[in-house]
């Protein structure tokens, strides 16, 4: 499917010109859809071997189109998702082959996927161990979601992410507001499984939050 060679759409209308697929889009989407499938719809036993194989996708469409942030970006997001399956020796080889696709796709396009990429990076600084076990770093991950935010206030993923980061720094009152102006933002139609799964992330960290500012 993200192999496919592009091809000309022909519309069924006699004498309508003909129509050029959308490859890369076509084959951004799969990825998108099968990380969101992977991550919200498999079962313990297979999620594992499901990320494995769209670690081997996500590289071969990012070898397909090397120069789009994009393709590089979601390389990343895949590879951090992974890390997260994986044994503890081998999660921050993941983590850290995660963090240069992201870093590529930054210097590629920054702004690509509406702040997308400065999210993504956020989250990972955010999540991976410091000190000597690994690079995460909270005052890093501070200023790429405060660019990410620059970029789309009121994007899903943006405001998720950073909600999360203050979840994790015991902020609970601004990440309340955070992760509520997340559950305003508009559905993402186009991609039902992803949407449905991240706005149920979200409502599970508001309880968090609402816990934490009850007690």
């Amino acid at each position: 499917m993200i192999r496919r060679l592009a091809v000309i759409a022909l519309v069924a209308t006699l004498g309508a010109p003909p129509v050029l697929a959308d490859e890369f889009g076509d084959g951004l989407a799969a990825i998108q859809n099968e990380w969101a499938a992977a991550n919200y719809q498999s079962a313990d036993e297979t999620r594992s071997a499901a990320f494995a194989a769209l670690v081997e996708h996500a590289a071969a469409f990012r070898e397909r189109y090397p120069s789009r942030a994009e393709a590089l970006a979601w390389e990343g997001i895949v590879l951090s998702t992974y890390a997260g399956e994986v044994s503890a020796m081998s999660a921050m080889k993941y983590a850290k082959a995660a963090r240069a696709a992201l870093e590529k796709a930054e210097k590629a396009d920054a702004t690509a996927l509406a702040g997308g990429i400065y999210a993504s990076l956020g989250a990972l600084y955010s999540k991976v161990p410091g000190g000597i076990i690994g690079f995460g770093d909270d005052e890093l991950a501070a200023q790429y979601f405060t660019k990410a935010l620059a970029v789309d206030a009121n994007n899903l993923d943006n405001n998720f992410f950073y909600g999360e980061f203050l979840i994790d720094q015991g902020d609970y009152a601004r990440a309340r507001t955070v992760l509520e102006h997340a559950l305003a933002a508009p559905t993402v139609a186009d991609r039902p499984v992803f949407d449905a799964g991240r706005r149920a992330e979200i409502r599970e960290l508001l309880a968090v939050a609402e816990r934490k500012l009850a007690s």
